[in-house]
């Protein structure tokens, strides 16, 4: 049986003149970051939330950018978007110089523009999407980038292409070869991991188990390293109405949540007991907890949308690689209509950045934590 490791991230402080010891093949010699864009469904807004975000020239002070994804798609978009752009192929990732007003792509191509309907479900656009998809995760785990952002695919495309994954985090995840890892949302210094995510509600429940819990409780603390705060204090939301109350409006907090968070309170990690998610939420955006562990897709998204919609990243955590994207689909009801907000990729890009940044000047190296 293959092995699948759980990474955290091992850090030291070095001055960025010291840069070299991190073993960035491309990176080594530049100041800056270089965080991959892949431009997601070519049927969804993907390609025009790209090229909106990479007109903000802020973005180039903080990391180089540049696109994977089909060059004829990206022309036609900043065509839309913005003719004084101008997108060029560049044959490798050495290649990429992060000049702003030229859009680098590395060019995959996969579309056939002739065939190509917008806000439409295509096997020919979802298979695409995951060859870039993959192409990113190569590269950041040959340490050829420092970061990868992800414009929206569509989960129909894909699985009309034949693929099984749920989405780019199960691609990402069976690159790295990685059992445990999982999606932080990040709305400011507000942070959030969905226990469950894309399953039905009934289902996300039976999946309340002890030793499930626990393993996302640890992968919750592994993640929250990254951010090198002075605390990592977690909270878990109950499932239950009043966090069950004593077992009266259900068993789950009794048998399964509170021996979980037992456990790894035993481990050292510090996260207490389970509080209802009328409240927690609000407690957590006051400051009271560095992150939230929520049970259910809804539960948690519900919370951090009605606080932050359109402006939620997704942090990627169990990878020895920095991923981000955005927290909204291909939109395929406005796709190629030039009215969609790229507020949440730039956030995704400025986020990918800053969290690269970060772990080159403090020499953070993910490391095997344990393997499952």
């Amino acid at each position: 049986m293959k092995q699948q490791m759980v990474f955290q991230y091992h850090c030291t402080f070095v001055t960025p003149s010291d840069d070299r010891s991190m073993g960035h093949t491309l990176g080594e010699s530049m100041d800056k970051p270089i965080v991959a864009i892949t431009m997601g469904d070519a049927a969804g807004i993907g390609p025009e939330i790209t090229i909106k975000a990479l007109r903000n020239q802020y973005l180039y002070d903080s990391c180089t950018p540049f696109i994977i994804g089909d060059i004829a798609i990206m022309q036609d978009a900043a065509q839309l978007v913005d003719k004084s752009l101008q997108v060029t192929e560049v044959e490798s990732v050495d290649a990429v110089r992060g000049d702003y007003g030229k859009l680098e792509i590395l060019n995959l191509g996969g579309i056939d523009r002739s065939k190509l309907l917008m806000g439409k479900v295509d096997p020919m656009c979802g298979k695409a999407a995951v060859e870039y998809t993959i192409r990113a995760g190569q590269l950041a785990l040959e340490n050829r980038i420092d970061a990868v952002v992800s414009a929206p695919l569509n989960k129909e495309s894909m699985r009309a292409a034949g693929y099984k994954y749920e989405g780019a985090t199960e691609i990402f995840g069976t690159l790295a070869g990685s059992k445990l890892y999982g999606m932080l949302l990040l709305l400011d210094t507000f942070r959030l991991m969905l226990f469950t995510t894309h399953m039905s509600l009934i289902d996300a429940c039976r999946a309340v188990k002890k030793d499930k819990l626990l393993q996302k409780i640890r992968l919750c603390h592994e993640g929250m390293e990254l951010f090198k705060l002075p605390r990592m204090h977690i909270a878990v939301s109950a499932l239950n109405p009043h966090a069950g109350e004593g077992g009266l409006f259900g068993r789950e907090e009794v048998e399964e949540i509170v021996p979980a968070i037992e456990a790894a309170r035993g481990e050292g990690i510090d996260v207490v007991k389970p509080i209802p998610s009328d409240t927690v939420f609000v407690r957590a955006y006051k400051g009271e907890f560095d992150i939230v562990i929520a049970l259910f897709h809804d539960q948690g998204n519900m919370a951090m949308k009605l606080l932050g919609f359109g402006s939620v990243v997704t942090l990627l955590v169990g990878i020895p690689f920095i991923r981000t994207s955005v927290g909204h689909g291909t939109a395929f009801d406005i796709a190629g209509k030039n009215i969609a907000d790229a507020t949440n990729l730039t956030k995704a890009v400025e986020e990918a950045a800053k969290l690269a940044q970060k772990l080159r000047h403090n020499k953070c190296v993910p490391v095997p934590l344990h393997t499952i």
